[in-house]
């Protein structure tokens, strides 16, 4: 009878059977085992001392209502083939998980492609996310040269204007000193900043690499603009590729979620392609709601039913907010809106626009005025998530 299966924190020899284990069941190298090792909590599965499982986790704050909200980012999850089936992973999460939330995480969050069988798992995709590509040339008509100085480099200015960016939107994360290293290495990203040295108003990322029969390909993966100028030059600048890259691409998620294409181009014939999202967890609702940030200017005191961890009850809440301060009290009696712990997720991050979108979701009611409220206490900042981990 084979050894029962138990979850190590990987030393340095499992750390090198996980590595090993995740090339074998993704069919390529998984780079990012090797670069995260002095950042990354790796927990593996071993049976008969044989790693079987395992996954990286990153304690990483997001941003929420222009507030840091400590995360547990998962990634790089596997699990050997010929143990697949017998829902190995359920309890990797979980084993994941609880050493993360021990170090403080109050969220989660996790790009993958198992939708569903994550969603079972209790998280919820507050947004769609999209990949652009647009012919070079159209943006070369749409977009003429910006006065605005480009400089080749990252710099640390730079980087302070993408974190101070990055606060205006539900999801990004709040990127660590090693964060843009790592990113430029795994991805040999070129960086440019857009604006004055000392005080940038752009920030702009993108890979290139030889295109089988001319030229090259070219693919955005930062781009970070403070105002409509800085977009212009931004644009302008990719377009001056025109003679080397015929069609400038935008990696999934890596174009904020604002009509600049829509309101800009001559033609519209970009092409966008969906992709898998991002999803998200709530760990500690109490927490989450504590250190996410608020509207300063609106107040709130409303009953909530909230479906139980188990998925098997319903419990009563009352949700506060006051002078930028939430706060989410156990309570008795009915609530004014129900939620699961999914759509609780969504509404978390501002994926609930309207209060049709909520009620189309399963959100239940009591009024759509009072659902409405609900909504305009995260609606101030949009959903999007432009890291990758």
């Amino acid at each position: 009878m084979p050894e029962a299966m138990h979850i190590v924190k990987a030393d340095d020899e499992l750390w090198q059977q996980y590595d090993d284990l995740a090339t074998r069941s993704y069919g390529h190298p998984v780079g990012d085992i090797m670069r995260l090792r002095p950042h990354a909590d790796i927990r593996v599965a071993l049976r008969d001392g044989r790693v079987i499982a395992g996954g990286l986790g990153l304690l990483v704050p997001q941003f929420f209502g222009g507030a840091p909200v400590p995360s547990a980012l998962l990634s790089a999850g596997c699990v050997a083939p010929e143990e697949r089936g017998a829902h190995l992973s359920i309890d990797m999460l979980a084993e994941r998980l609880r050493h993360l939330r021990d170090q403080g995480a109050v969220i989660s969050t996790l790009w993958t492609t198992s939708g569903g069988y994550v969603r079972r798992l209790g998280w919820e995709a507050p947004t769609p996310v999209f990949a652009w590509s647009i012919a070079t040339d159209d943006l070369k008509r749409a977009y003429s040269r910006s006065t605005l100085p480009v400089q080749h480099g990252r710099t640390p200015e730079a980087d302070e204007l993408q974190r101070r960016l990055a606060r205006h939107w539900n999801g990004p994360v709040l990127r660590p000193d090693w964060w843009p290293a790592w990113m430029d290495s795994k991805q040999q990203l070129t960086t440019y900043q857009v604006g004055p040295a000392k005080a940038p108003t752009g920030l702009l990322s993108f890979a290139m690499k030889r295109s089988e029969r001319h030229g090259m390909e070219l693919t955005v993966h930062d781009y970070w603009a403070a105002d409509e100028e800085s977009v212009t030059a931004m644009m302008a600048f990719l377009a001056s590729h025109h003679t080397r890259a015929p069609i400038i691409h935008f990696r999934r998620s890596a174009l904020p979620p604002y009509p600049t294409l829509l309101h800009n181009l001559h033609r519209y014939r970009p092409t966008a392609e969906a992709w898998h999202p991002w999803m998200l967890r709530i760990l500690d609702l109490h927490e989450a709601v504590r250190l996410r940030g608020w509207p300063l200017n609106d107040e709130l005191a409303m009953p909530l039913e909230v479906e139980g961890e188990n998925g098997d009850t319903w419990e009563p809440y009352l949700l506060e907010v006051k002078d930028g301060v939430g706060q989410l009290t156990k309570t008795h009696g009915a609530g004014e809106v129900r939620l699961t712990r999914r759509q609780l997720a969504v509404w978390y991050a501002g994926g609930y626009r309207t209060a049709a979108s909520a009620l189309l979701t399963g959100v239940a009611t009591r009024s759509d005025e009072a659902l409405t409220r609900l909504i305009r206490t995260t609606a101030a900042h949009e959903p999007w998530l432009p890291d990758h981990f």
